[in-house]
């Protein structure tokens, strides 16, 4: 029985550490200017025991095949963690649309469905938006894909559209609001309903928990983008925790003040100018906010309670890991914290919400979204919310008490219910032998 089981759990190391199928192809795009370029683009298909591949498609320069396979990975256990229906797959397009006019955009989106038309579809791979990307493309993309597809199913074919165009309510708040839910869940639910066992736990991490329980929080949030922006918002809006925004970044500068900032001011700001913080002394004195500027950097070492990262991977490393302050770290992002950081850190009771646990709001929804296409009726945002965080719940409370119970790190105990489950329907797919 030992071998057997031996050999099993040696085929489902095989089965997920490699994916299914990596699809990669070069975007021949004219230039408005009159030039034609080539554009590396990729689609990662990783498995797909639990359902169709899903994962969102990023637009961003440092785009490469390493990065979109362990992004689909990520997506594979995300999705068995939340018991969501779907695989893991994930897409990218090494391009900086900032250097793109919309028109060129538009057809660069075209030619990504053109390219990959054969193997995406709404019972095959659904498609999402990623960092470089966001309602507009999928709707084009979804338009394309009707377009070559006469006479088919479409509606499902890519999420996070426009309302208008058969998205979901809520899809655009929903992974911020999510990554904010996972911390208050553990600092007010979790710890108000087990607070004695907390208390009379030897765990290093249930110290850290009990430790900020009870006191005003300060809280840095790294990345101001759509993910970043709706969590500060939920953070400073909260009234079951004692919350302070302190700091806020992207990638020109990080905001200051220890009294806390204005976000729903720089929320503003931020939409009505490409997206981008104020980094002038003039910008900050015509919104009325005080703040001290500091380089985009420094927001990761402030002496904070709370760090929310919702930029890129690899932001905390071996070379600045030393540095950071925070008891608690929340990954917004997918990976932005390193393999060896998390060790360290973990060493030392910090507490890391991990990318799988605190950013799946986006695949949650983006399925309620699926689902509401299939069914051709729709949710209000109220349902929606209500639908994600008691998904979220589910999740927390069969993670939290094993977490606080035995040595491991969070993301751990993540990967091990994740991989659990995944085994579990390999082994009835009779897969593994």
């Amino acid at each position: 029985m030992d071998d057997l089981r031996k050999q099993a759990f040696t085929s489902l190391a095989a089965i997920l550490s490699t994916p299914n199928h990596i699809h990669k192809s070069f975007l021949r795009v004219p230039l408005e200017k009159g030039k034609v370029i080539r554009i590396p683009a990729f689609r990662v298909q990783h498995n797909d025991t639990l359902g169709p591949y899903k994962g969102g498609i990023r637009f961003h320069e440092s785009v490469n095949e390493d990065e979109v396979v362990n992004l689909a990975a990520l997506m594979t256990l995300k999705n068995a963690l939340h018991e969501v229906p779907f695989g893991g797959g994930k897409g990218g397009v090494v391009i900086n649309p900032k250097d793109y006019s919309d028109k060129e955009l538009h057809l660069i989106c075209e030619k990504y469905v053109r390219y990959f038309s054969d193997i995406l579809g709404p019972d095959k791979d659904i498609p999402a938006p990623d960092v470089g990307t966001g309602e507009r493309e999928m709707d084009w993309m979804m338009a394309e894909y009707k377009s070559i597809n006469p006479g088919k199913p479409y509606r499902g074919s890519f999420t996070g559209k426009s309302v208008v165009n058969g998205g979901s309510l809520g899809r655009r708040g929903a992974t911020g609001k999510g990554v904010y839910f996972t911390f208050r869940y553990m600092l007010h639910n979790f710890l108000i309903e087990h607070k004695e066992w907390l208390s009379e736990n030897p765990n290093p991490f249930a110290k850290t928990t009990l430790s900020l329980g009870d006191r005003p929080l300060k809280i840095a949030v790294q990345g101001f983008g759509n993910v970043g922006s709706i969590a500060a918002l939920e953070a400073c809006r909260c009234t079951h925790l004692q919350n302070k925004v302190v700091a806020v970044s992207d990638r020109n500068v990080t905001l200051f003040n220890s009294n806390g900032l204005d976000i729903p001011a720089l929320v503003t700001f931020a939409r009505t100018n490409k997206g981008e913080l104020p980094t002038t002394e003039k910008q900050l004195s015509e919104l009325g906010i005080e703040v001290v500027i500091l380089n985009r950097n420094e927001l990761l070492y402030l002496d904070v309670d709370v760090l929310l990262l919702a930029a890129l991977e690899d932001q905390i490393h071996k070379a600045n890991m030393k540095q950071v302050k925070a008891k608690i770290i929340v990954e917004g992002a997918n990976a932005p914290v390193t393999g060896d950081a998390d060790k360290y850190l973990s060493d030392k009771g910090v507490i890391i919400i991990p990318d799988i646990l605190a950013n799946a709001g986006g695949v949650i929804v983006s399925y309620l979204e699926w689902m509401q296409g299939r069914e051709t009726q729709f949710y209000s945002e109220e349902e929606v919310f209500k639908l994600l965080f008691d998904k979220m719940t589910s999740t927390m409370t069969t993670i939290l008490p094993q977490f606080y119970d035995d040595p491991y790190p969070l993301r751990q105990n993540c990967y091990i219910q994740a991989v659990m489950k995944l085994c579990t329907i390999l082994y009835r797919h009779g897969k593994l032998y």
